[in-house]
């Protein structure tokens, strides 16, 4: 079997676990939300989370069926569509990320702090925190609507994501303008994310501290919770950023590496698909009612008279 069969079929397997998993995670918490009939602001901002990777996912999927030559598809407004679909998801993806960090600090924080006076109280809160993301982040992607064009002959421009997509040249104060509120956006949101984890860090040392001079080991009822959240989030902060950096680095020489070299290409695809794969993995493996909800299932279909 050749390597672009390997590639292929490590790309197929990540496509189908991610959205699976995405799937999963978002009907979760909608079932949840529908039965209870009120939601955290975290548990809504991983709903949200998990749409925006299902959907980057299912695009990804699309734009990367170039590669394994079904280049027929494209035309001018299929580049134009697909990658400013996927750069808002992608982006989107960062920015949710970020405030599930922020909003996971607010909620950890004791009710003294200067932060609780920034706890969301209703989901129409939350809704319009995600609304005003989706609308900076489409604005920030305007530029791939006026630079992306579809399959020509013309030697300039260069290619994107893919041999049928390339992005022409534009002017250098458009370019520069719309590159400076990317760097800066991500520059903003990953201090956020580190800011946001720190304190929580801060937090659960002070707790550990606490709990250890009253001479005991464990957690309340009550704050273990939201203790195992947030580690399950620190944890899914720190696995963000190493694959955010990694991708970025790869992604500076993407042009190369689709003609020289297939192999660091199946890596690259991998790398840009696996943070909406594994982090929805990561929720569904810390998040305590899924894992009580199954064992029950299992429990009830397991004792006799079931049926």
């Amino acid at each position: 079997m050749s390597s672009s069969h390997y590639h292929l079929n490590a790309f197929l397997s990540q496509i189908v676990i991610g959205i699976t998993a995405n799937v999963f995670l978002l009907l979760f918490h909608i079932l949840t939300y529908l039965v209870q009939h009120r939601s955290k602001p975290v548990d809504l901002t991983i709903a949200h989370l998990a749409l925006i990777h299902l959907l980057m996912l299912i695009i990804r999927a699309f734009l990367d069926m170039d590669i394994f030559g079904a280049q027929d598809i494209w035309n001018d407004i299929t580049c134009k569509a697909v990658i400013y679909l996927y750069r808002l998801m992608r982006n989107l993806s960062v920015s949710t990320t970020c405030l599930l960090s922020v909003l996971q600090a607010i909620t950890l924080s004791p009710r003294s702090s200067f932060l609780a006076k920034f706890k969301l109280t209703s989901p129409q809160q939350s809704l319009c925190c995600f609304l005003i993301l989706w609308v900076f982040n489409m604005f920030i992607n305007v530029r791939i609507l006026v630079s992306m064009k579809g399959p020509t002959n013309a030697t300039s421009g260069f290619a994107f994501a893919s041999e049928s997509c390339s992005i022409s040249p534009t002017g250098h104060y458009f370019k520069t303008f719309f590159s400076l509120i990317g760097i800066l956006r991500d520059i903003f949101l990953i201090g956020l994310m580190v800011l946001s984890s720190v304190y929580m860090v801060t937090l659960l040392c002070r707790h550990k501290r606490q709990c250890q001079h009253l001479h005991s080991t464990s957690l309340s009822p009550r704050a273990s919770p939201e203790l195992r959240a947030t580690r399950s989030i620190l944890l899914l902060m720190g696995f963000f950023v190493v694959m955010y950096f990694v991708d970025c680095s790869i992604s500076t020489s993407a042009e190369e590496l689709q003609k020289n070299d297939p192999a660091r290409l199946g890596v690259q695809m991998l790398v840009g698909n696996g943070y909406a794969t594994i982090s929805a993995l990561m929720l569904i493996s810390t998040e305590n009612r899924i894992i009580k909800k199954q064992h029950n299932e299992i429990s009830c279909m397991l004792t006799p008279g079931a049926f």
